[in-house]
Formats: C-alpha cells, sequence, structure tokens
C-alpha cells in the first residue's frame, strides 16, 4: 500500500469514544478484572471491544496485573478510574454502583485457585468474593478467562476450575497453543459475556442451522456452485446463540470463517449435507431448524470417474432435480420448526410475495423468510422479508437486522 503522506478525513467520533458494532450490552456494567499474566497487556482493546457492544466498563486490576498493562491506558479505554486498592468506597462490594457481570480476564493461576477456595486477599479476589455471593442470590454472571504457561495446567488447577464451574462461574477456554493456555479471543470473551447475560426464552433451546454453497461434482475436481458465502447463517447462529441456544452450523466448505466459539460442521457437498443434516437431527433432538444453505436443486446424471480432459471441444450434461432434503426432514422429524428460505431472481415484489404465502400456506411452516436478487441495495447490503401466517410480512434490511429480527419472531413462538 502506497501512502502520499495526506492527513486523514475528519471525524465526528471524538478522541475516547467507540464505534458501536452491536447493542447486546448496552446499559450494562461490565466489572473486568485483570490479574498477573502476561496476556494482560491485551485488556485496552479488550475494554474497548466490550464497549463496542454497548457495555460501560469498570476495571479492577491487581498490582501484579498492572506490571503488564498500564492503568494509564486502561482508564483512557474505560472512561473510569482503575480500582487496584482498597478505599472508604468499598468499590469491591459494589453497592454504590451495581456490576451486571464479572470477569477476570486475563484469569491467572494464582487469582484462579485463591477463587476457589475462598481468598479474599486483594481487591481483586475481595470483589470476586462479593462477585459469588451475588451469583448465589441474583444470578450474576462470574466469569474467567485463564491464561498461563501449560507447565502450570496441574491437578491443582483442573480441580480449582472445576469447583468454580461447579459454584456457578463461566469457564472460558483459552486458545491452547505451543505448550500454552493463551488468552481467549477478545471476539470469545465478548460473546461469552453477552451470552451470559441472556435473558431470552431461546436459552436451551436446540437450533440447527445450514448456509453456504452445497455443491455437486462433475468429476473428481470439479462441481457446480453458487455464489452465497453462509454470512447469513453465520450472523444467525451467532444471534442465537448470544441469546444461550444450543447452535450446531452445518456451513458449506469455501463459505467466509464463522467464530471459533459456534459449533460448526463444515460441509463439502450435497450428499454430506442431506447425510451429516439428517444424522445431526437424530442424534440430538432439535427444536428449530433454520435452512439458509444454497442447497443445489440439480446434480449431474453420472458423475465423470477422473478429470474430463480440457482438450474436449464440447461437453453436454444431463441433469436431474436432486432429493428435497428439507421435505425429508418434515417427514422423519415433524415436529421440528422449519424456518426455510425462499430466493428468488428476476421477479417483482409482488410475486415474490405470492410465492411465499403459497410456500408457507402449503407447508407446516411458522416462519419462512423470502428475499430476491432485484432487491439488493446499492451498497450489497441484503433485504429479506420474514413472513408468518396472520402477520404482515415484516422488511429488514442487513444480515445482522435480518438475524435480529428473525430470533425476535421465533421467540414469539417459544
Amino acid at each position: 500500500m502506497v501512502w502520499n503522506y495526506e492527513p486523514p478525513q475528519a471525524s465526528s467520533q471524538k478522541d475516547r469514544e467507540v464505534e458501536n458494532i452491536g447493542n447486546h450490552l448496552v446499559g450494562k456494567r461490565i466489572a473486568l478484572m485483570i490479574t498477573g499474566s502476561i496476556a494482560a497487556y491485551r485488556c485496552p482493546d479488550l475494554v474497548r471491544d466490550l464497549r463496542r457492544e454497548g457495555a460501560e466498563v469498570q476495571v479492577y486490576a491487581t498490582r501484579e496485573g498492572l506490571r503488564y498493562v498500564s492503568k494509564e491506558a486502561l482508564e483512557w479505554c474505560s472512561l473510569n478510574p482503575v480500582i487496584d486498592h482498597f478505599s472508604p468506597e468499598a468499590e469491591h462490594l459494589s453497592d454504590q454502583n451495581p456490576l451486571d457481570a464479572f470477569l477476570v480476564a486475563p484469569a491467572s493461576y494464582s487469582v484462579i485457585n485463591k477463587a476457589a477456595m475462598g481468598m479474599a486477599d486483594s481487591v481483586v479476589t475481595s470483589t470476586l468474593a462479593s462477585a459469588f455471593g451475588r451469583c448465589e442470590r441474583e444470578g450474576i454472571p462470574v466469569l474467567f478467562a485463564p491464561a498461563m504457561h501449560g507447565n502450570m495446567h496441574n491437578t491443582i488447577l483442573t480441580e480449582s476450575l472445576k469447583r468454580l464451574s461447579d459454584i456457578g462461574a463461566v469457564v472460558i477456554p483459552p486458545r491452547q497453543t505451543h505448550g500454552k493456555n493463551n488468552l481467549a479471543s477478545s471476539e470469545t470473551i465478548v460473546a461469552e459475556t453477552i451470552r451470559s447475560l441472556s435473558q431470552s426464552p431461546l436459552k436451551g433451546c436446540r437450533m440447527i442451522v445450514t448456509g453456504g454453497p452445497t455443491p455437486v461434482p462433475l468429476d473428481r475436481i470439479r462441481v457446480i456452485t453458487t455464489k452465497f458465502s453462509g454470512g447469513l447463517s453465520i450472523e444467525i447462529s451467532k444471534e442465537a446463540w448470544f441469546r444461550g441456544a444450543d447452535v450446531r452450523l452445518l456451513l458449506g466448505r469455501g463459505s467466509l470463517q464463522p467464530p471459533t466459539f459456534l459449533e460448526t460442521l463444515e460441509i463439502d457437498d450435497f450428499n454430506q449435507y442431506q447425510q451429516l443434516l439428517l444424522n445431526q437431527i437424530e442424534k440430538q433432538q432439535t427444536d428449530w431448524g433454520i435452512f439458509t444453505a444454497a442447497v443445489a436443486d440439480y446434480e449431474p446424471e453420472s458423475v465423470f470417474d477422473g478429470k474430463w480432459q480440457s482438450l474436449d471441444q464440447e461437453k453436454r450434461l444431463k441433469l436431474v432435480p436432486t432429493p428435497k432434503v428439507i421435505e425429508e426432514v418434515k417427514k422423519r422429524f415433524p415436529r421440528i420448526n422449519q424456518v426455510p428460505f425462499k430466493y428468488e431472481e428476476g421477479v417483482s415484489h409482488q410475486e415474490l410475495m405470492k410465492i411465499a404465502q403459497g410456500r408457507l400456506e402449503s407447508g407446516s411452516h411458522r416462519i419462512l423468510v423470502a428475499n430476491r436478487g432485484d432487491e439488493f441495495l446499492e451498497n450489497g447490503e441484503q433485504v429479506a422479508w420474514i413472513l408468518s401466517p396472520d402477520i404482515e410480512p415484516q422488511r429488514v434490511i442487513g444480515k445482522k437486522q435480518i438475524a435480529s429480527a428473525l430470533l425476535d419472531r421465533i421467540e414469539t413462538f417459544t
């Protein structure tokens, strides 16, 4: 990239403001407790990522934690003074300014074991003692994101983590690489915090979401596929997971990369999609199936065993219809609430609504999502219509907004 040394364009955003990417933590006060792990250097970014979801962040820090990240940086990012010692305000009790969740990140070996044993010898461990009291009485979430060298992962640590989990704490799995328990990604920590605060009726609801392409083979190296990226299925899965649902995502290979906190099963082709979907539903009872995948409607009558030679001038293909997977799901698992997606090209809005209403009335679907190629906005934003019996079709713009509106609609049936 070549820079011509010009200054950046002026922005209306003030120096310490952040750009919101969501509203899942709006109105929530999060206590971020930083302990003595080198991973503490990542906390300024974590503070800002929590704020990007609307949270107010109050930082608590141990003396050892502040060896790895400066107090000034944390105060600049959080907009609040760092609490690193006891004061007459008794901040460790959080009575004056109640907190909605307590997040220990990074959680060091020392603090994990102290918390499990009930020790309260610093402002952080004393705050945790108070937090567990609130957890027991009020259900306030307490989360731990461990970070330490693998040599320190011994039986003592394992037992302490189990004990914390047993008394109600959420333990966020570390990224285990190069012999270390590395701090989980900021995306994962924020997501776990959002999920821990969910009051949605979808908590515990079992969902399966499909997305992306389902190619059919021509020969051993070539396929017929679609251009869809699976982006909407990822947003739907994330939003359902944030709300506390048990989500499995079946995603076509070549789709966008989903976040690591989602349980994702990658599919290579249509046949694998069909088999895996049916097996997953049979393996684990499913309450809702959200089928956004661009399922192949046709496949070659026969697949060439090998590679077609590029010197051949002409090839003729005979395509035959693929099995209707959603119909098979409905037949074998009639109790599943299905949300099919209907995509059309070259039709008017009125024609799309007629097609969608006909599909809705002919099946057992409580919800159907319809869209058409001609209705995408100039900036590429997707436009979708959410339909249910006896409810006016709802127009929604943007993948995140579609995901949120769809889950809102599902909640009304839960």
